[in-house]
């Protein structure tokens, strides 16, 4: 039986936001912060972090600019569902509404920690390991968790040469961001929109 575009977007969906959340939830009761687990050597580790803001640890400061991160979370998120079934209504090409539901299940599954995780799990440190429906209640309240992050690329280490101005005799580290799933989904959903469907944006923006 072959599945309408419907169909397809919201397995897609669903399936990233099922891998995201099983990794989360298991680095985050399974971790400390800051803790490392090699996978391929040492230019590719599981290793915890969390962020109270946006993609890649930008954040707005505060409890007030968390809460406002989190509100526009929630107003893109219902924006990028509005849009995909526009998109469908309008037969527009399956790859292009996928790619935007890359996009979508990303912002569902960094939305889940921000909304939730405050809320299931208690603190994770640099010494503890965080606990699923603490006794006491959760770090945080609806909509001030911390997105849980663990996918490190440091491929290169190295230290500046003592000729480059400001930065010389540094250390530098790439890639230096540690991301997740739901981040991968976004960074893929752009840029496959960038390489195979930027001749349909451009027709869509002319109409």
């Amino acid at each position: 039986m072959k599945l309408s575009i419907a169909w397809k977007s919201a397995l897609l969906v669903f399936i990233i936001l099922l891998i995201d959340q099983i990794l989360k939830f298991w680095i985050k009761t399974s971790m400390c912060i800051g803790e490392d687990i090699p996978v391929f050597g040492n230019w590719f580790l599981i290793h915890f972090v969390e962020n109270p803001g946006m993609a890649f640890g930008w954040e707005l400061g505060g409890q007030s600019g968390k809460l406002i991160l989190s509100l526009f979370r929630l107003v893109a998120i219902a924006a990028i569902i509005w849009y995909v079934n526009t998109l469908i209504k309008e037969k527009a090409p399956d790859g292009f509404i996928l790619c935007i539901c890359l996009i979508l299940a990303g912002a569902i599954g960094n939305m889940i920690d921000c909304a939730f995780y405050g809320l299931l799990f208690s603190e994770s440190t640099f010494t503890t390991v965080a606990e699923f429906l603490p006794e006491g209640g959760g770090y945080a309240s609806f909509l001030h968790g911390k997105v849980v992050d663990m996918l490190s690329f440091p491929i290169l280490h190295g230290t500046y040469p003592g000729w480059i101005p400001f930065k010389g005799g540094e250390e530098f580290l790439f890639f230096r961001p540690v991301f997740n799933i739901a981040d991968s989904a976004v960074t893929i959903g752009v840029l496959a929109i960038i390489v195979f469907h930027w001749g349909y944006l451009k027709k869509v923006s002319k109409s």
